[in-house]
């Protein structure tokens, strides 16, 4: 396994801008607020060509903050110090040393964990001076680092590295494939008969990788309707902090586990509200970090209140992720709550969601409780059921077998008195399943013809919980350039 190292320190000292300086993207959330990192967030670099795992963790006050909100974060923090391999200290030249600096050393020093201390917005040679006064704390080397900069970053980096010797190698992942780019140019030649459309990365055609394929799902919803719950319960333990106060999670929170033969990667998002209602510029940030998770992943589980049913917001969500091309699963949240009622039975909604939410009634519907457990067995086999179907090819052979009984039962049609022909189908993707039809008359089919043919596409080779694409195309003219 990689080397763990968890970045600890005081509120607002700028460990979510070390983590993003580390992972080289902006996976956490940056504010002047102090707080706003409540979770632990994970993710990976590289140094020294070893793979490490960073831990970015909420503002640690080594005072018993009591009941509620500040006790959960400090338990979070408590379990990242406890899993980690090498701990970081990050402590602020501006604020100088506080006594609370004091205590959190003693703390760490108890774990007889490796320990570092660098001392973050150093960011000019001259600011170096000001560190005359974190000496008392007794340690032969402190660094220097600008986390905003990069200033001293390396350093520190060579130093972790050093803390813990480096794991056996793991094997490289051979190459992945590509997708058919001209299916009309494979069609004439022929390429496609043997059904060899190569997709996209994954897809079982191509060459077998040296681990597992990660599936990556992604956690959507309103606030405080249960998705850190529901991914603490998936997961098995209490690694997304809980609350009942609204906005809880901020920055979209990555959990890695295996269930079924298969490794998971789970991210759980910011409640997502309607745009008209967010007037704080921190929630703005979380909402587009919430939103772009829909794009690094390839499943979405979307919760829905039992209680409320379905708003215009969660058909929003919806629409986002269909347009986005990404697997839907649509949870009935708190199912606990509602199933002894007889105005809110599964059949009633059922109902308000599928009238709701028109563009995904291709999307699996599950009724769960989060905090029970109850239907959460079900998730997993379902999410395993729309991943084939994400990554599913269907030979050309069957594909135009298919095209010619449509057209020979229901043909699109006519335009202008001339006849529309269906010539040839094939698959040139997955993730989403994407598809090309080349005919004579491509602008003469109407889109409920196509939307017709990418509903018995669904139905045929079960690609329930997933998107269809279909793409038209003209037939060439022989001679006529590609």
């Amino acid at each position: 396994m990689p080397t763990l190292v968890a970045i600890v320190g005081r509120p607002n000292v700028g460990k979510s801008t070390l983590f993003n300086r580390l992972v080289g993207e902006r996976r956490a959330i940056v504010h002047d607020r102090p707080g706003v990192t409540r979770d632990r967030l994970y993710g990976t670099f590289t140094h020294q060509d070893r793979t490490f795992t960073v831990m970015d963790t909420g503002g640690w006050e080594p005072a018993e903050p009591g009941t509620g909100l500040l006790a959960t974060m400090r338990s979070q923090v408590e379990i990242a110090i406890d899993q980690a391999d090498v701990l970081v200290l990050l402590l602020d030249r501006r604020a100088g040393l506080v006594p609370a600096d004091q205590e959190v050393v003693a703390l760490l020093r108890a774990t007889r964990k490796p320990l570092l201390v660098a001392v973050n917005k150093v960011d000019e040679p001259r600011h170096e001076a000001d560190l005359a006064d974190f000496w008392r704390l007794g340690f032969d080397r402190l660094f220097p680092v600008s986390a905003e900069h990069g200033r001293g970053i390396f350093d520190l980096l060579d130093a972790v590295a050093a803390a813990v010797p480096p794991p056996p190698e793991e094997p490289d992942l051979p190459p992945e494939g590509e997708p058919i780019a001209d299916v009309e140019a494979a069609w004439e030649t022929g390429a496609l008969d043997d059904a060899a459309a190569d997709p996209e990365e994954g897809e079982p055609s191509d060459p077998p990788r040296a681990g597992p394929v990660e599936i990556r799902i992604a956690i959507l919803g309103r606030p405080n309707i249960g998705k850190s719950t529901l991914a603490n319960r998936l997961i098995g333990e209490d690694r997304h902090l809980v609350h009942d106060a609204p906005g809880t999670t901020m920055d979209a929170v990555d959990s890695v586990f295996e269930a079924e033969g298969h490794r998971f990667r789970l991210v759980d998002t910011a409640g997502i509200r309607r745009r008209a209602r967010i007037s704080d510029r921190l929630e703005t940030v979380a909402v587009s970090l919430a939103i772009r998770s829909i794009e690094r992943c390839h499943l979405t589980l979307l919760l829905v209140d039992a209680l409320e049913g379905p708003s215009l917001q969660d058909a929003r969500l919806a629409h986002l992720v269909e347009e986005r091309g990404r697997g839907l699963v649509i949870l009935v949240n708190r199912w606990d709550l509602v199933r002894d009622r007889a105005d809110r039975t599964s059949r009633v909604l059922e109902d308000e969601i599928r009238t709701a939410m028109p563009h995904a009634a291709w999307a699996p519907l599950l009724y769960t409780s989060a905090l029970t457990g109850k239907g959460c067995g079900r998730i997993i086999p379902t999410v395993l059921k729309v991943w084939s179907g994400f990554t599913r090819r269907v030979p050309t052979p069957e594909l135009n077998r298919f095209l010619g009984h449509v057209e020979a039962t229901q043909p699109p049609p006519q335009r202008f008195h001339h006849p529309v022909r269906l010539l040839y189908l094939a698959q040139t993707r997955v993730r989403p399943p994407t598809f090309t039809l080349i005919s004579n008359t491509p602008e003469g089919i109407p889109d409920g013809y196509r939307r017709f043919l990418e509903r018995r596409i669904r139905e045929t080779w079960d690609f329930g919980g997933t998107p269809v694409r279909l793409h038209l195309r003209r037939r060439r003219k022989p001679g006529a350039p590609r």
